[in-house]
């Protein structure tokens, strides 16, 4: 990692942001946006466009609208700004998300309905990390909802993530009886 004293040139700036809110309809919606400028004058390959430095190449975004089970009820894509006329287009396919639920596999669904030129790329990379944006804007709106856990009883969230993992101190003091303890090296 280069520190400050090491940087000569800035290339590339992009910011991705992402918001959720609760609606009036007992709905949730997401908006995703990602922001890319250039440091100097860009021009595209077709050359149709100049963009001056410092102003934005990609600005765009979609919007989910989605339920406390974080399946998706409507999608919307925007553009504000684009290196191709084509772009705004890109969108389109992100239709076929309806009725889908960010869970398990999320990822993988995505790409398979949404990679290479059946969509935009700007687009479909995301809504990867809008599944979890969405799964952390229900946390205070389920917080004291039952536990989601498997046929055995073990909650869902166990090795869900690192801190969630089920050697960790948080299974621990959450679910002792699911705690494992950690194997030392040269156990089977």
């Amino acid at each position: 990692m280069n520190s400050a004293a090491t940087r000569e040139e800035e290339l590339h700036w992009r910011r991705i942001d992402m918001r959720a809110w609760r609606r009036s309809d007992d709905l949730f919606e997401l908006e995703g946006r990602v922001t890319d400028r250039k440091p100097y004058d860009f021009v595209p390959a077709n050359g149709d466009k100049r963009f001056p430095a410092g102003e934005a190449v990609h600005d765009m975004g979609v919007r989910l609208v989605y339920d406390r089970d974080l399946t998706i009820h409507a999608v919307a894509t925007f553009t504000e700004a684009a290196p191709y006329d084509a772009c705004p287009d890109g969108g389109n396919a992100l239709q076929s998300l309806v009725g889908l639920r960010m869970a398990s596999g999320w990822s993988r669904e995505v790409r398979s309905r949404l990679g290479g030129e059946r969509a935009c790329t700007h687009l479909m990379e995301l809504l990867i990390p809008m599944a979890t944006t969405a799964f952390q804007s229900l946390s205070q709106v389920n917080r004291g909802r039952a536990e989601r856990v498997d046929a055995n009883g073990r909650p869902l969230k166990i090795d869900s993530c690192y801190a969630y993992g089920a050697t960790r101190e948080l299974v621990r003091v959450l679910w002792p009886k699911f705690h494992e303890k950690t194997k030392k090296q040269g156990d089977a």
